[in-house]
């Protein structure tokens, strides 16, 4: 398994750890000291574990949860200190409420777990319900809940809190199917690894994650057995990449084309492909940003990351399917040569551009890279990921990724996707009145078609680069980075896209 991306020294030489919970699984069984994290529904009844285990202190829950006003209501928590006539330093009791609990439900039951476990150096979970066992697919989900809300990224701070622990927690779930939970873990665990590559990458300052630094990141991926190329500045002007090359050529940093394979499925299969935009900094180019917040723009590569974070999710639980992940990494900055408004370049595909906005740079990064994608590898589709508009924003704020197809039933499937894992999409449309904005007198077409419909215009563009290949854009501008915290999402990057994409190959795509 990969280590955390990150892991090792950072650029002021100090090694970074990371306190990623220690998770195991074991029979249920009544805890008899530390700190012990039990369940109760809406009328603060438990399962037979923990009734045993508060039977050693008669009317205590009922006491404390009414002088707390707890009542048990999902995902709320009652935290007893030294709890009388019991032998634990602490009993966390959660609410699973009233309604049947769904795998996401289970997985956020985890981040408030991992929550009030706090700066615990160690805990058991009694992991079950009353009148049920928990099913091992849901312990696994409660694993990745726990894991995901003990993520943090404060690998940079010289000065840590006194408090703050030194040693991931040790935590051991008991539950009714230990053996299933572990078999369950094993490939749950491997998502969640790339989860947690996306969110470094996406968190990683500009100055760190170059676009040597991300292709080095990915190229660590053969560890898993992924096959990666990487192609260079060369490489790629002999292919006639310019709509990406133009982007670059304002920056000390060169551009890189990753190229990732885990060939799980039979050998002849046809593949599935995803493409990310891996702008590492945007100031906006020549059309150069406002200041304000123009910080956030060393995550405008949330859309590489995920495909990378994919990759390793899929290798890592040894997924039967044959993928490529495609990953077109540059930094847009305004120097001498950097591209100018008004200026045409000749696209991989042979289409020209006129760049009418710098700044609408990400669309030419993923021009080229769809198009190599759809021509080398002749995917049965392909699902390019980008921080592409603010316009999706306005649309859709951070609760929705905007999703764009030339096809019903893959968009369909990855709605379902999302519905699964929470990730959740919502589909815009394409149109040929939509697509006569981009067009130009002066080339085959722009790089933007104004502030109206911005989103739509924007995969418009890409749609001119996909050929007849079933193709989905997802606009991840509100959900990648600064999107609202959850039960599992603490800091600035969520990882978002891997678990949802992980679920629709797992759910559709394997042999």
């Amino acid at each position: 398994m990969v280590p955390a991306a990150g892991c090792g020294l950072s650029p002021f030489n100090r090694e970074v750890i990371v306190l990623l919970p220690k998770l195991s699984f074991s029979k249920l069984s009544v805890p008899g000291k530390g700190v012990a994290v039990v369940f109760v529904n809406d009328k603060l009844s438990a399962g037979a574990v923990t009734s045993d285990l508060l039977g050693g202190a008669e009317g205590l829950l009922a006491r404390a949860a009414e002088t707390a006003g707890f009542s048990g209501k999902a995902r709320t928590t009652l935290d007893l200190i030294a709890p009388a006539g019991l032998g634990l330093d602490r009993l966390i009791v959660i609410g699973l409420g009233a309604e049947e609990l769904s795998e996401t439900d289970w997985m956020a039951l985890g981040g408030v777990a991992m929550g009030a476990i706090g700066s615990a150096k160690a805990a058991t979970v009694c992991l079950e319900a009353p009148g049920g066992d928990i099913a091992a697919e849901m312990a696994a989900a409660f694993a990745m809940g726990m894991k995901l809300r003990g993520y943090s990224f404060d690998r940079y701070k010289s000065r840590k809190d006194e408090d703050a622990p030194t040693e991931p927690a040790r935590v051991e779930i008991g539950t009714s199917d230990a053996k299933g939970a572990k078999k369950a873990w094993a490939e749950a665990d491997g998502v969640s690894d790339g989860v947690v590559l996306a969110r470094d990458l996406v968190n990683e300052p500009a100055n760190v994650l170059t676009t040597l630094e991300f292709a080095k990141r990915a190229q660590a991926l053969a560890d898993l057995g992924v096959e990666v190329e990487v192609l260079d500045e060369k490489a790629m002007k002999k292919l006639k990449m310019n709509a990406l090359l133009g982007v670059a050529q304002g920056s000390e940093t060169p551009p890189r084309l990753v190229v990732m394979r885990w060939n799980g499925g039979k050998k002849d299969a046809q593949p599935v492909a995803f493409v990310g935009k891996g702008v590492v900094f945007d100031t906006g180019g020549i059309s150069i940003k406002p200041a304000a917040s123009m910080e956030d723009m060393k995550g405008d590569m949330g859309g590489a990351a995920a495909v990378t974070g994919l990759m390793h999710a899929l290798a890592a639980r040894k997924a039967k399917v044959n993928v490529v992940g495609v990953i077109g990494l540059v930094e847009n900055m305004p120097d001498g040569k950097a591209q100018r408004p008004g200026d045409i370049v000749t696209a991989m595909s042979g289409a020209t551009i006129e760049v009418i906005n710098t700044d609408a740079e990400g669309r030419l990064v993923l021009a080229d890279a769809l198009w190599y994608t759809q021509d080398r590898f002749k995917p049965a589709f392909m699902i390019n990921l980008a921080t592409l508009t603010g316009a999706v924003l306005v649309a859709l704020g951070s609760q929705h990724a905007g999703v764009f197809s030339n096809d019903d039933a893959l968009v369909g499937r990855l709605a379902e996707a999302g519905a699964a894992t929470d990730e959740k999409v919502w589909r815009l449309p394409l149109s040929k009145e939509y697509d006569k904005l981009i067009d130009t007198p002066n080339a085959d077409m722009k790089n933007t078609g104004g502030r109206m419909a911005g989103s739509i215009t924007a995969a418009q563009f890409l749609q001119r680069f996909v050929n007849d290949v079933p193709w989905v854009h997802i606009d991840v501008a509100g959900t990648a980075m600064a999107s609202p915290k959850t039960e599992t999402s603490k800091g600035w990057a969520s990882g978002y896209g891997v678990r949802l994409l992980d679920r629709l190959v797992r759910e559709h795509y394997e042999g």
